[in-house]
């Protein structure tokens, strides 16, 4: 029993050093610019949030025929067409908005991600299907790429996996789950609903630690709310979650215009990016299944759900804590 209890000692410490260091899971690394047109084929660089990647400033990529000297963008007649990029995308930072504002007509948007680091830029009147095409591309590439990242929704996904018995069931609560994250992204994005960044964290680890404690008291015999109603539970979870990936958009600082298509793709992304995680764990415990791979004892039966409900524990009190000093 002392082993045991040392045992469970050691691995909270891991844990909290572990979740402490990701308590920000949902606070995604990004970047503002705007190059607005003073004169004819002449752009002013400004940055309205500039990050540092790796202590190295934003490495841009430029159409051929312009010449960037920050703050200072020259692209002649053509003007600011074509190709642009950043280089060094995806050591410290997720994603940068460009604004191109020209001296006639309206704000232009473009995001890069560390999956989609270029943009095609296009000229006024240009067809507007390679916008959509655009749109879709960048922001369906950064719905993936902030679910991947999203290690706290991720694990609220594999506890939801590991208590839920039965296809049709399990079928019911990630659906009900997606539904509800759908729902309060399409709301908190257009400014229907709003909660501060980090006590919504603080939120989100906390509902981590609520399905992990169901998941012990389910595999002692004593089923708890979750295990008896799975999709009332994932689906109002889902709703605080959403949220959370609302402001990986809000972040970015969209015109209103370019907002329902962005977060049409952007949840189409997430989506994408949630079945693959779904599909990868349930083939690994089929695998498990079929090789008839057991853990050892009661103890190797609730480990998986001590690890859980320590990481996100830990994850909750780092956020609380920063929530408290940053107050």
């Amino acid at each position: 029993m002392i082993g045991h209890l040392h045992r469970s000692w050691r691995g909270l410490v891991l844990a909290c050093v572990l979740g402490i260091g990701s308590a920000s899971a949902h606070e995604a690394a990004m970047g503002v610019v705007e190059f607005r047109e003073v004169r004819p084929g002449a752009y002013l660089g400004r940055w309205q949030k500039e990050p540092v990647i790796g202590g190295a400033r934003v490495r841009f990529s430029v159409p051929d025929h312009c010449i960037l000297r920050m703050p200072q963008l020259y692209c002649g007649e053509k003007g600011l067409v074509g190709t642009l990029g950043i280089d060094n995308l995806g050591v410290n930072m997720s994603a940068v908005l460009i604004r191109v504002t020209p001296m006639s007509g309206e704000t232009k948007s473009y995001t890069l991600t560390t999956a989609s680091p270029r943009a095609t830029l296009v000229a006024a009147g240009a067809p507007t299907l390679a916008t959509w095409l655009e749109l879709a591309r960048t922001y369906i590439n950064y719905g993936i790429d902030h679910i991947l990242l999203g290690i706290d929704h991720l694990l609220f996904v594999l506890g939801l996996l590991w208590l839920v018995r039965g296809g049709w069931s399990l079928v019911r609560t990630i659906t009900a789950f997606t539904v509800g994250h759908s729902l309060s992204l399409a709301a908190a994005a257009f400014g229907v609903i709003g909660i501060p960044e980090r006590p919504l964290n603080a939120c989100i680890a906390l509902s981590i630690v609520f399905l992990a404690v169901d998941i012990v008291r389910d595999r002692r015999g004593q089923p708890g709310l979750t295990a008896r109603y799975p999709w009332a539970v994932a689906g109002g979870f889902g709703l605080v979650h959403g949220i959370g990936f609302a402001t990986a958009l809000a972040g970015l600082g969209l015109e209103r215009s370019l907002l329902p298509a962005a977060l049409l793709f952007f949840n189409v992304g997430v989506e994408i990016g949630q079945f693959a995680f779904v599909l990868l764990v349930l083939t690994l415990m089929a695998a498990q299944r079929r090789l008839q791979v057991q853990l050892p004892g009661q103890w190797g039966e609730l480990l998986p759900a001590y690890a859980i409900g320590s990481i996100s524990a830990c994850w909750f009190i780092g956020r609380v804590v920063k929530l408290w000093v940053c107050a």
